[in-house]
């Protein structure tokens, strides 16, 4: 198999710079994870210094989410030899654990990392992540609303807690924790539209007002979010055809909704337009590619009259996967 630094022609330097970049970014792509720090480890282990560890466990993550148990092993040994004790290892062994379903087995080894430390904010996630594997929803909700008794300026958890709502149909809960997220980040647009998404799902005319109004507000902050644009479009039109709402509140919808409807085929218009023009640019540089290779090959041709049909079918069949 090809080097990355060989296939991409790329420096070990920009390699680490990579690792770190999807470090801060969290990124979730573990297989290109585990194809570079795989390399930094078994080649540039020595050039990396003490980001060395870092990189061994971003790759120990990765190569548990990817399959890769013998490589996440290896990792792992090779941060006990020079953390032994550490909290923080203890709590990767844990999460190795639960990639091979030893739930029991992790939730011992993070109650023993919480008697020493109670304040380890990671080990009770990993409790509350497992709860949430077996399908232990309740549970997982419960142990989610007492950490956030002492945590309550986590975003995440609440983010999780309101799904964990969400997926127990229990709405009015779940548009509380949205609540909370909107007050300490109000212009995060991803949080207005779910908030709207679950007063659309609750239903009735002040929770459809609600829901518009929301929507419309995420429209504001990011004016390309399409399913935002949808909500719109879905609540004014539920409103618009409400018995209990005014004749003018049925008025100022259909116009909200019409809008919506209009911005909705505009940028499904565009849409199309993009892609025809880049399946036309598409097809034009394929069709030159071809041109040149065929021209090319008229020359080639020319130039070896006197070798065999055999020999020129066999040279073709092998210059056609060597380009591929």
């Amino acid at each position: 198999m090809a080097k990355i630094s060989e296939l991409y022609d790329v420096t070990w330097e920009e390699m680490r710079d990579k690792m770190r970049k999807w470090r801060e970014e969290n990124s979730r792509n573990s297989e290109q994870i585990v194809e570079v720090g795989e390399e930094l480890i078994n080649e540039y282990a020595s050039k990396l210094g003490d980001d060395i560890w870092i990189i061994y466990e971003q790759v120990m993550i990765a190569a548990l989410d990817y399959g890769r148990d013998e490589l996440a092993l290896f990792c792992l040994q090779e941060l006990r030899r020079q953390f032994p004790g550490s909290h923080r290892v203890k709590r990767l062994t844990g999460m190795r654990f639960e990639a091979m379903e030893r739930y029991d087995d992790a939730i011992q080894l993070y109650d023993r990392i919480l008697q020493e430390d109670p304040t380890n904010t990671a080990a009770r996630k990993r409790k509350i992540a497992i709860r949430k594997a077996q399908g232990k929803n309740v549970e997982a909700i419960r142990e989610l609303n007492e950490y956030l008794e002492q945590f309550v300026g986590d975003q995440e958890a609440w983010h999780e807690l309101a799904e964990l709502y969400i997926n127990e149909h229990d709405y009015a809960k779940a548009a509380f924790c949205l609540e909370e997220l909107m007050m300490t980040n109000p212009h995060n647009h991803l949080y207005c539209q779910q908030y709207a998404e679950v007063k659309y799902t609750q239903g009735g005319l002040e929770n459809l007002e609600l829901s518009r109004k929301y929507f419309a507000q995420a429209l504001k902050l990011n004016n390309r979010n399409m399913r935002a644009l949808f909500g719109l479009y879905m609540s004014a039109s539920h409103i618009a055809s409400n018995a209990k709402a005014s004749a003018k509140m049925k008025k100022d919808n259909m116009k909200y909704a019409s809008w919506a409807a209009s911005q909705i085929n505009r940028a499904y218009q565009s849409s199309i337009i993009w892609v025809t023009k880049e399946t036309h640019n598409r097809l034009l540089r394929y069709d030159v590619k071809n041109r040149k290779g065929k021209e090319c090959e008229d020359r080639k041709g020319s130039r070896r009259k006197g070798i065999g049909r055999t020999t020129a079918k066999v040279s073709g069949m092998f210059h056609v996967l060597g380009s591929y």
